[in-house]
């Protein structure tokens, strides 16, 4: 498909088609390149920013009251597998390219990063997808974790600072800026979300391009309603733990 038949298909594209196209590996790229001259970076009106911050206080604390009797209990589970950490922060790139730290309950090794480096298959599997599909890092504890997606429960603490959302596009690393060229203009415009498109489109069972542009197309068609279906969607995911590795 050439680029200018690219764009004219693109021109006819609805969010949906465009969200299939990426799915179905239908020259996803080319197609939300072209949308992205069509689409501008709207800044939404102030009922949607105060609604949107209002949905995200009243889901943490939600989440916090009715899951925090967990923290402990995961907590001592963490610990007793191996007396590492119980948390894992790590460093991601906010809204307008502010930097955070984003927190976890740790689901692997305690030398995880460092294992990483040193088995060069593994090292390039996570360089061409961002995730590894059999992760022999997670512990037997943390795949529980990861499956139930508890692991994330701290990251309530981040939304609750107005550091990420409940929904909106993946939190990044600075390490994965170059890789996005233009789009990176996309995704400093908004806070990185607990969840997006992307989890409920088939979580880890999609590739790194694909959860890149599914982010891209949220962050295009962004609405108050849009994050109510996510959030709603989001909870049947887990609930059946789909896609989750």
């Amino acid at each position: 498909m050439s680029s200018s038949s690219s764009m004219n298909n693109a021109r006819r594209l609805n969010t949906e088609d465009v969200r299939q196209a990426i799915l179905e590996k239908e020259e996803a790229p080319h197609v939300l390149a072209d949308l992205l001259p069509i689409q501008r970076i709207v800044r939404r009106p102030w009922s949607y920013r105060f609604s949107k911050r209002c949905l995200d206080i009243c889901g943490a604390l939600l989440g916090l009251i009715t899951l925090g009797a967990c923290f402990p209990v995961i907590a001592w589970k963490i610990y007793q597998e191996d007396h590492g950490p119980i948390f894992y922060s790590q460093k991601r790139i906010g809204r307008d390219g502010r930097p955070f730290l984003a927190h976890k309950f740790r689901s692997m090794v305690v030398n995880a990063d460092t294992l990483l480096v040193q088995q060069t298959e593994l090292w390039e599997e996570w360089q061409r997808h961002g995730k590894l599909r059999h992760d022999p890092r997670v512990t037997r504890f943390g795949a529980f974790l990861r499956k139930t997606s508890l692991d994330e429960l701290p990251q309530m603490l981040n939304v609750l600072r107005g550091e990420m959302s409940l929904v909106g596009p993946r939190a990044i690393q600075s390490s994965e800026i170059k890789s996005f060229g233009e789009l990176y203009e996309l995704y400093h415009a908004v806070k990185p979300g607990l969840t997006g498109l992307w989890q409920i489109s088939g979580r880890s069972q999609i590739n790194y391009e694909q959860r890149s542009l599914l982010d891209c197309i949220y962050i295009l068609e962004r609405s108050f309603c849009n994050d109510l279906f996510i959030l709603f969607l989001t909870i049947t995911v887990v609930f059946h733990g789909e896609g989750a590795y």
